[in-house]
């Protein structure tokens, strides 16, 4: 009796075994047929993509760039600007031009100073840090002329902060008029602008899509030419089979004889 129950379950784990075998290999010819198919779905977008017409990122550069254009336009902030101008005269009305020119000069360059900048955050209500990157200055080197012009999102701020700063220079220059000899006057206060400086969405969006095409072009000059675009090869004619000499033709021999 009990060799019969021996052989019973020699025979279960003998079927046992090749169930999970059998299972061992499918997931083995699954796993090679994963592979394969994930190398068949590459091998086809490169394929695709070399089938795609060559002038292709052209038109898909053009739009991206039309694209960034017009969001940027639609969401940037606009911004004001306004400029005063602060003139540099003599203090007694005899004095030298070039001297006075000179002296607009080397004030047009302490406009940005912590000096300057200090006594004019009181009125545009703006800290110094702040101040600085709101406001720009230029001087002409033919005229005593400073230009002061101040930026903002609002076009009264702008008009604002250009008069505060003018301000704050001709009274630093002032200041020392009895050993410069010069005086600083206000020439001309700035007024506030009606439209923005800032470039419009529909300026924004050329210019995007102006930069998009240039990239475009960039693209096709750098891209590797396709060998279907080339000319075609020339067809060389094989060479005609001539004989070998030593050897005359059977039929010439037949008639010798």
């Amino acid at each position: 009796m009990r060799r019969p129950m021996q052989d019973t379950a020699t025979k279960d784990t003998t079927r046992t075994a090749g169930s999970s075998g059998n299972g061992g290999g499918n997931r083995t010819g699954s796993g090679k047929g994963s592979g394969s198919g994930r190398g068949q779905r590459a091998a086809a977008r490169r394929s695709s993509w070399r089938n795609a017409p060559r002038w292709l990122p052209l038109p898909l550069c053009l739009g991206v760039g039309l694209l960034g254009g017009l969001g940027y336009g639609l969401t940037a902030t606009p911004q004001y600007s306004a400029t005063s101008y602060v003139i540099v005269v003599p203090q007694h009305g005899d004095g030298d031009s070039t001297t006075v020119t000179g002296f607009a000069q080397a004030y047009g360059r302490i406009v940005t100073g912590s000096a300057v900048l200090a006594g004019a955050q009181a009125t545009a209500g703006i800290a110094v840090d702040d101040l600085k990157g709101k406001v720009q200055a230029a001087t002409s080197p033919d005229a005593p002329m400073i230009s002061i012009t101040g930026s903002g999102s609002r076009g009264a701020s702008a008009a604002k902060i250009a008069n505060a700063v003018a301000d704050s220079l001709a009274a630093t220059g002032n200041r020392n008029a009895a050993s410069t000899g010069v005086r600083l006057l206000v020439f001309s206060p700035a007024a506030v602008p009606t439209s923005p400086a800032s470039p419009s969405a529909a300026l924004s969006t050329a210019v995007g899509a102006s930069a998009g095409g240039l990239l475009g072009a960039l693209i096709l000059l750098v891209r590797p030419r396709d060998r279907r675009d080339g000319p075609a090869a020339p067809v060389v004619p094989a060479p005609a089979h001539t004989p070998a000499q030593g050897h005359a033709p059977t039929a010439m021999a037949r008639e010798a004889v």
